[in-house]
């Protein structure tokens, strides 16, 4: 585990760019999965800038969504697509034959989930993941409690992302469930990066980085991966215990 702290979100967004076009160009049509959220909005921004100034290439890319709430697609304002699509597929340009991304409207949720899986397995597994952590320490919307080894599931919500969801709707938004990648199905990516801004999550940094790995705070179970980089600004940084030992190029294992 690697981690980095930056003292603005603009570095660490300009910095978790330059990882993830560098790990992207190691390999031939690679996968994407990217999170949506209001952390890698500026990340999508960085990358769609860099793409302007011819610093890469991102038309042999795939993209597999992360995560859909249940009753909602790329339609609805709001809907982790809707978001997707305007700060990452459209800027880059992205064919819709090169994304797949759950349909949350769709009758047949169990075949969303196993097209996801299709997707991937097709592309040869999930290049890079670009994941954030919520405030109730879950991933994607794996939440609390979920299985270690789970699979592309339909999940019901934790009381805390049905709250903290309804800031990306300008009206009350009935959220129940969500379909999302498992906790498995993301521990198989090559690389995976970890990216957390803001005071409001200092304290679930800290207790993902310094206390002990558990299921009921998911991020923590990705920290064993081979190929992990947390990086945080300044603000999320901001209750761990011993910063000094944590830099740009430190390794740093649990």
């Amino acid at each position: 585990m690697k981690i980095a702290i930056y003292q603005t979100y603009a570095e660490l967004s300009a910095h978790v760019a330059e990882q993830v076009i560098q790990l992207m160009s190691a390999y031939e049509k690679p996968l994407l999965c990217p999170a949506s959220g209001d952390t890698p909005a500026g990340l999508y921004k960085a990358l769609a800038e860099k793409r302007e100034q011819q610093q890469y290439e991102a038309t042999d890319w795939s993209f597999v969504g992360l995560d859909e709430w249940v009753g909602l697609n790329g339609t609805d304002e709001g809907s982790c697509r809707y978001s997707i699509d305007k700060e990452l597929f459209r800027p880059l340009d992205v064919s819709e034959n090169n994304i797949y991304f759950f349909d949350g409207r769709s009758a047949d949720l169990r075949g969303e989930c196993s097209a996801a899986e299709q997707f991937i397995r097709e592309r040869n597994g999930i290049d890079v993941a670009v994941l954030g952590i919520g405030m109730n320490g879950h991933i994607a919307m794996n939440e609390p409690g979920c299985a270690i080894d789970g699979r592309t599931q339909v999940i019901t919500l934790h009381p805390v992302t049905k709250q903290v969801g309804q800031k990306y709707f300008s009206q009350p938004q009935v959220l129940d469930k969500g379909i999302t990648l498992g906790m498995g199905t993301l521990s198989e990516s090559r690389h995976i990066i970890l990216m957390v801004s803001g005071r409001h999550k200092a304290e679930i940094v800290r207790k993902m980085l310094e206390e002990p790995a558990t299921n009921e705070l998911p991020a923590s179970l990705l920290l064993q991966h081979p190929s992990v980089t947390v990086f945080l600004d300044a603000a999320a940084a901001a209750s761990l215990s011993n910063k000094q030992r944590y830099g740009e190029n430190a390794d740093n294992r649990r």
